[in-house]
């Protein structure tokens, strides 16, 4: 039973609406699902490739720190606004009645975009995998594969909470075993020379490392985001004051431990070298590759490449399913405060779920399912960085937020403010350290603009201001 604390909580105007039927141990799975996906299977050999060797293992350790960093703002902000829509509600809350609607309003624009990206990116990586069983599919195939993909994991969601936190436990569970098999895989047939043979200069501190460090941490911070899905949940959590910072941090414990032992499980038994020259086939079932090289000389080497593919192939489904969920709340949230387009504030009248704004951000992905699976990372790390991060980071520094953080219910980061100030570091640095800055800071100056725009002529119009007038009466400035 939720605590005096945990009751007390302030719903913004309808989202009481939302069952809060989600317990720690769903919210957790839909964390670790979200989090893993088809991400580390798939871009291993990317952070290899940009760090130059087993040193990679750096950018898993320091994504990892990151993360934790990070973790402990999104608990802070978390408990002490546990509402549906997560990052929406903070900046409305945590900037006052006049910055915090535009910067929300902003964040929920953006993700339009930004969403779709990243779930667009477990399909995409869903179709890459299942293509092993489709020797020499057009790239027009696997877009059509993953469409399907994203067009049957809507139709899963379409279903209540309670459900959803059932199916969330079963898939969380299989992601770990496959995270943990392919780390028992790889140490069956490892070799410490292999997985630590350094090249000379690993660790030469010069414009190369840090310029592959960059690369490295933004594809890491791709694998390790997800750990606040729960945040976007929080209107349908159980108790949101404990739930949350057990699932964050928990989460990012769980699969940064995991991650580091799969990277030296696979380098172990595939040289790095083998992964920097490989071609983008290789690549692509680096996983399948793995079980092969370990089971070689068996008549089921190929046999366990492929129960590989598959469980990898599922790993990326679960996160299609966690990302959706988690997404499709905020759209909700923003039309629920009265600041954006009411129709994404309705609830499906029998499974009281927020079907159009899910349905909504399902459309978009199907047509990002058609972009390359590199460049749809790089733009939604960038976006996200600029609309979601950066400006929570500086919100758990602002002094409303320092005078209240002390308020019981509420999770303290350890050491505060150095936690916040590192990520926010963290999130600066592997956004100047792209070589391809020009053109994701365009992507991002159009979202700001368009956004802009529809702002003003929301507000122009009159729509929101009963969202307003409410957000001014319940949030003291």
């Amino acid at each position: 039973m939720p605590t005096s604390a945990e009751s007390a909580v302030t719903e913004p105007h309808g989202s009481a609406l939302l069952d809060r039927g989600l317990s720690t141990a769903g919210a957790l799975g839909a964390n670790i699902i979200d989090m893993v996906g088809v991400g580390p299977f798939i871009t291993l050999p990317l952070i290899v490739t940009a760090m130059g060797g087993p040193q990679a293992m750096l950018g898993w350790v320091l994504g990892a720190v990151l993360s934790i960093c990070d973790g402990c703002t999104w608990s802070e902000l978390g408990t002490a606004h546990p509402l549906a829509g997560g990052s929406y509600a903070y900046l409305r809350e945590a900037y006052g009645a006049r910055w915090g609607r535009l910067f929300s309003f902003l964040y929920a624009w953006q993700l339009l975009v930004s969403a779709p990206l990243s779930i667009a990116s477990g399909c995409i990586g869903f179709a890459q995998y299942s293509g092993w069983f489709l020797p020499g599919a057009s790239r027009w195939t696997l877009s059509a594969l993953a469409i399907a993909a994203c067009v049957a994991i809507t139709l899963l969601l379409l279903q209540p909470i309670r459900r959803i936190g059932a199916v969330t436990r079963v898939l969380g569970a299989v992601v770990l075993l496959t995270l943990v098999a392919v780390i028992a895989v790889g140490f069956t047939h490892f070799s410490a020379a292999r997985a630590f043979s350094f090249p000379p200069g690993a660790f030469h501190f010069g414009g190369a490392f840090f310029a592959g460090l960059g690369a490295g941490l933004l594809v890491s911070a791709y694998d390790y985001w997800g750990y606040y899905n729960v945040c976007f949940l929080a209107g349908e959590l159980r108790t949101p004051q404990r739930t949350i910072p057990r699932a964050v941090l928990g989460a990012i414990a769980i699969v940064g431990t995991l991650y580091l032992l799969m990277n030296i499980a696979t380098l172990g038994v595939l040289p790095w070298q083998e992964l920097t020259h490989a071609d983008a086939g290789a690549r692509r079932y680096t996983m399948a590759l793995l079980a092969e090289r370990a089971f070689a000389g068996h008549a089921w080497a190929h046999g366990a490449a492929t129960v590989a593919v598959v469980l990898v192939a599922v790993a990326s489904l679960a996160s299609i399913y966690g990302l959706l969920l988690g997404y499709s709340r905020i759209p909700f949230a923003a039309a629920q405060d009265g600041n954006f387009p009411a129709v994404f504030g309705r609830l499906h009248p029998r499974l009281r779920i927020p079907a159009i704004s899910l349905v909504t951000l399902a459309g978009i992905t199907v047509v990002c399912c058609l972009f390359r699976l590199q460049e749809v990372i790089a733009s939604l790390v960038v976006l996200r960085i600029l609309f979601q991060f950066l400006l929570q980071g500086v919100a758990v520094l602002l002094p409303k937020h320092r005078r209240e953080r002390r308020l019981p219910g509420r999770f303290r980061m350890p050491l505060y403010p150095m936690p916040a100030l590192a990520a926010t570091g963290g999130f600066v640095f592997i956004v100047v350290s792209r070589p391809q800055i020009a053109a994701e800071l365009r992507l991002a100056a159009i979202v700001l603009v368009t956004g802009l725009v529809a702002f003003a002529i929301r507000k122009r119009s009159g729509g929101g201001a009963q969202g307003q007038a409410l957000a001014t009466a319940s949030v003291p400035d």
